[in-house]
């Protein structure tokens, strides 16, 4: 999802050359030398990763694979190669029982493995390299992946109503918005941890309902509490991220989410 939008953001201003897991496999630290070698960036993007945040809980090995030593083996990579490195983070480092906004430099608390391997990514990288943007991100959407808003515009054509929780709060975060970031943001060699997303928040439930009411759907949103929601991994109640980095290095914003869902659903 995310790659696709980076690479189109990027085209203009550099020469891009996207990588999938049938070129390069980021577990193989052997691969990755060969291939920068053979490409010389000056910049990588690391838009790979194990998502399935349930199923990260019955493959940990996986997730640790991709999510902790594939930003590893890349940082290391970029640190021979004298390149920086832009990782993917998420909001689902932090344990989600505070009120407010986390902030950038606070300590990771996740409750699940996708977190756990997360954060283990993001401290692998701070350990080895110095050129680095570790930008965290929050329930995510767009055009070249699945996604929440994709979900919900299905089961509107299979259902009349359906359970959603209303009491985890985040940002919907549209891909082509933080893919037009962070190509600024790579102009400016302003290295650190940053939260993206797109402003506002909402519970999922709110979402789902903004995403009816926009689509002209009449599928009715039954908000529900965590508890009637089981999963395998536990999600965080407030995946509030705050924008203090953003705003101190002087970057822009992103649009309010339903500036954006409306953008999407276009």
């Amino acid at each position: 999802m995310l790659g696709t939008d980076m690479a189109e953001a990027l085209k203009s201003r550099h020469e891009v050359i996207g990588v999938d897991i049938d070129t390069l496999d980021i577990t193989n630290l052997e691969a990755i030398f060969i291939y920068m070698e053979q490409t010389k960036p000056q910049l990588i993007i690391n838009c790979a990763g194990y998502t399935d945040v349930d199923g990260c809980e019955t493959n940990a090995d996986l997730a640790y694979q991709v999510n902790a030593l594939g930003p590893k083996n890349l940082a290391l990579g970029c640190e021979k190669h004298n390149a920086a490195l832009v990782h993917f983070s998420t909001d689902y480092v932090f344990d989600g029982t505070k009120e407010t906004p986390y902030l950038e430099d606070e300590q990771p608390n996740p409750l699940n493995i996708y977190g756990k391997s997360k954060a283990a990514g993001e401290e692998y990288i701070k350990n080895v390299l110095n050129k680095f943007y570790i930008i965290r991100t929050s329930w995510m959407f767009g055009r070249h992946g699945k996604n929440f808003v994709n979900t919900m515009l299905r089961l509107a054509k299979e259902q009349d109503v359906i359970n959603v929780v209303n009491d985890q709060t985040g940002s919907p975060t549209y891909a082509k918005d933080l893919a037009a970031l962070i190509s600024d943001m790579v102009q400016s060699e302003k290295y650190g941890i940053y939260h993206a997303t797109n402003e506002g928040y909402c519970s999922w439930a709110e979402f789902a309902s903004e995403i009816m009411k926009r689509s002209g759907n009449n599928l009715a949103i039954n908000p529900i509490p965590s508890e009637l929601y089981i999963t395998k991994a536990i999600r965080p109640k407030n995946s509030k991220l705050s924008k203090n980095n953003l705003d101190r290095a002087g970057f822009n914003r992103l649009p309010h989410w339903k500036d954006a869902l409306g953008r999407y659903l276009g």
